[in-house]
């Protein structure tokens, strides 16, 4: 039943105010064992037939029914946060960039992003009156100052544009080009058949 070992510190059990009382193996009474079935703890509930589905409570049935209402609601709460979900990532991604970029900036950055502001605040100075000198001379300046300081880039820059230029005039041309001649054929051909 219960050993009382020593082992560990023999002379503190002499210390301890316990009796222990010990049973002989003959007065122990052999009861059956129980089985997990007979206890109530380890019972289930009782199996229904596999085919049938309980029924729908009340409130399952209105869980249902206001889940049938907002479905069109909610496809296309998800459709449109579909639609954001890129582009506010996107945005995210330039913010962390544009801080990590700012965290550490190339050598004479500041000063040189100060000359560049100072002169797109000239140009505004410079351009009072009409609205146009507005948009034309702070821009102006601005393109000015920055491909001094980076020229590799406006060079880029301007031959990008330049190219984007001339296909624009050329795809405007062809099209100028097929409006006008199918009218001027259609006029000679008009002619040539009215002569005798």
């Amino acid at each position: 039943m219960l050993k009382v070992t020593c082992s560990v510190m023999p002379g503190v059990l002499s210390f301890l105010p316990i009796t222990v009382y010990a049973v002989r193996e003959e007065a122990k009474e052999h009861a059956a064992p129980l089985h997990r079935d007979d206890l109530s703890l380890y019972t289930g509930p009782p199996q229904q037939e596999p085919g049938v589905e309980p029924e729908a409570g009340r409130l399952e049935e209105s869980v249902a029914t206001l889940r049938k209402l907002v479905k069109p609601y909610t496809d296309s709460c998800q459709v449109t946060f579909n639609q954001i979900k890129p582009k506010v990532q996107g945005i995210v991604q330039v913010g962390n960039d544009t801080y990590t970029f700012l965290k550490n900036p190339p050598k004479d950055f500041y000063p040189r992003a100060g000359v560049i502001g100072f002169t797109g605040l000239l140009g505004l100075f410079l351009a009072r009156g009409s609205r146009i000198k507005r948009l034309i001379y702070p821009a102006g300046l601005m393109t000015l100052s920055t491909s001094l300081y980076y020229p590799k880039q406006a060079v880029t820059i301007a031959k990008s544009t330049g190219e984007c230029a001339y296909e624009s005039a050329v795809q405007a041309y062809a099209a100028l080009e097929k409006m006008i001649k199918p009218a001027h054929k259609t006029d000679e051909g008009s002619k040539s058949d009215t002569k005798p």
